[in-house]
């Protein structure tokens, strides 16, 4: 690790993501912080074009700065989709400068965008890891787990109403069930009481004697019996 002068406003630091460059001061909005600087490489050249590494700063077209060398500190600074600097690119000088786009204060982690085309190939596979997108993995995690424990709450409320239903609608089949039984009862009860009363004579009878006297009254086309006509006699 690079030895860092005490003048300078920085520090090599652990981050999130490994290691990263600190403020030790703050450092107004404007200002520039470091160089990102290293071996400038010529895409006409089939040597410098094979250089492959993720410290590969392209300038232009032709020109790309190669800072995978360990006295650039400006290698450091990590990633981030809402930085506190940016990279001041000069193609003309072919340079490059870390400026702040924010008062940063100490303790703060310095860092930048790095672009797209360096977020879809490194970053975007493995899941960007700053502040921002930390942010919002924890609150799609939030609620994730809220929307998890409403499923649950609606599906043991769903339970236990599906309990209470099969618990009523066992004592309604009780309750007629019950009432099936005192209906037989009392209906038994009373036929066996008409049926006692008629036998003691209690009862309405089916018959009434006039209509008993007029079964055996014959017709009057019909002679009458020797024995009614002697009772009919015996009356008057």
């Amino acid at each position: 690790m690079p030895v860092i002068s005490s003048k300078k406003p920085y520090r090599i630091g652990r981050s999130r993501t490994g290691l990263g460059l600190f403020a030790t001061k703050p450092i107004k909005k404007g200002s520039k912080i470091v160089r990102y600087f290293g071996p400038l490489l010529d895409s006409k050249k089939k040597k410098d074009d094979a250089v492959d590494n993720k410290y590969l700063f392209e300038i232009s077209n032709r020109w790309t700065i190669d800072g995978s060398v360990r006295k650039n500190i400006a290698r450091y600074i990590n990633h981030a989709c809402k930085p506190n600097a940016e990279s001041d690119v000069s193609a003309r000088k072919r340079k490059v400068v870390i400026r702040a786009i924010k008062n940063i204060e100490p303790g703060e982690e310095i860092n930048y965008d790095y672009g797209t085309d360096y977020f879809k190939i490194f970053l975007k596979p493995i899941g960007c890891k700053c502040d921002a997108c930390e942010k919002k993995r924890k609150k799609k995690r939030a609620e994730a787990r809220a929307e998890k424990l409403r499923l649950k709450l609606k599906a043991e409320k769903k339970v236990a109403k599906k309990a209470v239903r099969a618990t009523a609608k066992s004592r309604g089949k009780t309750t007629i069930a019950k009432g099936v039984v005192d209906k037989g009862t009392i209906t038994k009860a009373t036929v066996a009481k008409t049926a006692n009363a008629h036998a003691r004579g209690t009862g309405k009878p089916t018959k009434t004697k006039a209509a008993r006297t007029k079964s055996l009254t014959t017709r009057p086309d019909q002679p009458a019996s020797p024995a009614l006509a002697s009772q009919a006699s015996s009356d008057n």
